[in-house]
């Protein structure tokens, strides 16, 4: 009966630690947004004032559209630290290092004001994801379909972006 109470409490407390690092995985991408979002705080007044091509979204869409990407994002990141599979260390690179893209890709934008420079950023950005997406489909189906959703909104973005390089 003790070694059962050991058992259950090893099993408990690792599940303990797994939900700390979820929970970390999901914080990390959300607080680099965040200071993101703090270092362009007046760009969804600066979008407003753009001349946008068609399709563009109400600015309001996207600190809502970021937060899902991010907690998607980081669910995927949770689930590649999970993995047993030695490709996992390939995909933790290559998110480490979208990740520190996807952040300066609004400051080059935004504060910067480099439209066409932050389509080649976001285009390599872009490249990144899909790297990381053909990575975790070797081991871990469920953070590829989790990181899609990123990719398409990166694609989107891309598109917005080309259009107010060309129209402003």
């Amino acid at each position: 009966m003790n070694t059962t109470y050991n058992q259950s409490r090893v099993q408990n407390a690792w599940s303990i630690w797994s939900v700390i690092a979820l929970i970390i995985c999901i914080a990390i991408p959300l607080i680099v947004g965040a200071i993101s979002a703090f270092l362009t705080k007046d760009a969804m007044v600066t979008f407003n004032a753009m001349n946008k091509p068609p399709l563009a979204p109400p600015s309001w869409l996207f600190p809502i559209a970021w937060t899902i990407i991010y907690v998607l994002m980081g669910i995927a990141s949770f689930l590649i630290y999970q993995s047993s599979s030695e490709e996992k260390y390939m995909g933790q690179i290559i998110y480490i290092v979208q990740l520190i893209f996807n952040f300066a890709w609004s400051i080059i934008f935004f504060n910067l004001g480099a439209y066409g420079f932050s389509c080649v950023w976001l285009a390599i950005l872009l490249i990144m994801v899909i790297a990381l997406i053909m990575n975790t489909a070797q081991y871990s189906i469920p953070a590829m379909v989790m990181l899609i959703p990123y990719a398409v909104w990166c694609c989107f973005a891309m598109y917005l972006n080309i259009g107010v390089a060309i129209m402003n």
